[in-house]
Order: C-alpha cells, then sequence, then structure tokens
C-alpha cells in the first residue's frame, strides 16, 4: 500500500470542499454547529483559504485514491503554525491515516510549534491529538449549549 500527502491546488477547492462537507457532516448533525464546523462552510471560503500565501492544503492518498485532507497554516517566519481543518473520509476512518497525515505534515513543516482545536465532547479525537504528542492549551470556546472547542498545542 502507498501512502502519502500531495500538495493540492487552487483549482482543487471544489473536491476539497466536498470530501469535508462529507467527512464533518456526522459532526454537524450532532453540534448542529453552523458556525464553525467545515460541513457548513462555502466553497469560497476552501478558495480563499487556497489562494492565501501561508496555507498549505495536502490531499492524503492512497494508492491514488484521495482519502482525506490537511490543512496547514505556515508562515515560515518561526511563528505558531496551525492545522485546520484535518480530515479522513467516514470509510477510511480508523486505519491509521490521521497518524500519517500528522506525521507527514510535521516532517514537512517542522515537529514543534503547532496549535490546533478539537471538539471536547469527542473524547476519540482528543485521544488521538494527545497520543500525537499535544497537550491542551486552557484555551476553550463555548459554541453552543451541546459543544465546546478547546486548543492543543505541540
Amino acid at each position: 500500500m502507498n501512502i502519502e500527502l500531495v500538495r493540492a491546488q487552487v483549482a482543487d477547492a471544489q473536491k476539497i470542499w466536498s470530501m469535508q462537507k462529507e467527512a464533518f457532516d456526522e459532526l454537524f448533525k450532532k453540534y448542529q454547529d453552523f458556525d464553525t464546523n467545515p460541513a457548513n462552510e462555502s466553497l469560497e471560503k476552501v478558495k480563499y483559504r487556497l489562494e492565501q500565501d501561508d496555507t498549505y492544503y495536502y490531499f492524503i492518498r492512497i494508492n491514488d485514491e484521495v482519502i482525506g485532507a490537511v490543512r496547514v497554516v505556515d508562515k515560515n517566519d518561526s511563528s505558531i503554525k496551525k492545522i485546520s481543518p484535518i480530515f479522513i473520509l467516514p470509510k477510511f476512518q480508523n486505519n491509521g491515516y490521521g497518524q500519517f497525515a500528522m506525521k507527514s505534515v510535521e516532517e514537512i513543516h517542522g515537529e514543534h510549534g503547532w496549535e490546533l482545536a478539537t471538539v471536547l465532547q469527542e473524547s476519540r479525537d482528543c485521544y488521538f491529538y494527545k497520543k500525537m504528542g499535544y497537550s491542551r492549551t486552557g484555551a476553550q470556546t463555548i459554541i453552543n449549549e451541546k459543544m465546546t472547542i478547546v486548543g492543543y498545542a505541540k
């Protein structure tokens, strides 16, 4: 099996947008988060991010099939780097592909100086980031009565 990260381009915006809608749909339905859930983002927002000089989108690909993506914000100036979002399509989840993607972006952009955010109520996601070496920062935003976003750093 050949798994790799492949840099996405602005022309890939539609594909990324469609995939992230599918990947985050379950969380969107569960938490009804209209403001921050990637499933509710517009295609224009994805295009805008792809056009930013400090944004790097990577497709996560297995044997030439795209199974997810990760966005890295890296200003290349020793400031904090961010991951937002990272996703694996539902039928490919729980196979270690997220771990591969996280390790790969750290190989490309450096192992330290990272921030990300996730849903506090999603213990599996919180465990995943802890397993990847991230620690809770204390940053916390209540989105609604069902959902709180928490920060992690490495």
